[in-house]
């Protein structure tokens, strides 16, 4: 789940608390920024246009050795955002595979490796985004952040894992509600639709 991921970069940003709390709420900011980014390529080549397992792990090493000789608002919320999306790009190969039902476990493709040109297999640790082991994660991830943050970040912490919960009990429920409606898209507008969600649909 994109929340998920956000909650991931939340918690990575809790460091700040520890080592320079005045740069804390830049941080958690970059760092749910950063780990929702990738998915913003969901319609358009999902987790090949905006996933970077190599190239934002490269860019993360870099910003946060910049960060660290050169701490300022700017130098740490780059260093978190590129921490927090390379860290999305690398779980994305632990999940399911690129398909709209990855419960059934049908696609080979978990993540676009534009360091070789080639996709990485899914290793379904999370068998699918909205599984159980996903909330589950995301509960790992977010409630400490609950007991560490305070104010605003408690809110957005507290509606992400809401949101989460939300999203698994109707994961399933909404692809089978699109089935249903996508066959009713008139064809001068299945342009504007994913081409994933025609291709898995007309099987």
């Amino acid at each position: 789940m994109a929340t998920t991921h956000a909650l991931v970069g939340a918690m990575v940003a809790a460091v700040t608390l520890f080592l320079a709390p005045e740069y804390t709420p830049v941080a958690v900011t970059a760092g749910i920024a950063g780990g929702v980014f990738p998915d913003l390529d969901l319609y358009w080549g999902h987790r090949q246009t905006l996933h970077y397992p190599v190239y934002f792990s490269i860019a993360a090493v870099g910003a946060t050795i910049g960060a660290v000789y050169a701490p300022s608002i700017w130098t740490v919320a780059l260093a978190f955002f590129l921490l927090a999306a390379a860290l999305h790009s690398v779980m994305d190969i632990f999940g399911g595979g690129l398909e709209l039902k990855p419960w059934q476990g049908g696609s080979d493709r978990a993540v676009y490796n534009h360091f070789h040109g080639v996709w990485l297999v899914p290793r379904r640790w999370v068998r699918y985004d909205g599984a159980p082991e996903d909330l589950l994660l995301a509960g790992v991830m977010g409630l400490p952040a609950l007991w560490l943050y305070d104010g605003v970040i408690d809110h957005v912490i507290l509606g992400a894992l809401v949101v989460s919960i939300g999203y698994a009990l109707v994961r399933k429920q909404m692809v089978y509600l699109a089935e249903r409606l996508i066959p009713q898209v008139p064809d001068q507008y299945l342009d504007r639709v994913p081409e994933r969600f025609i291709r898995d649909f007309s099987r």
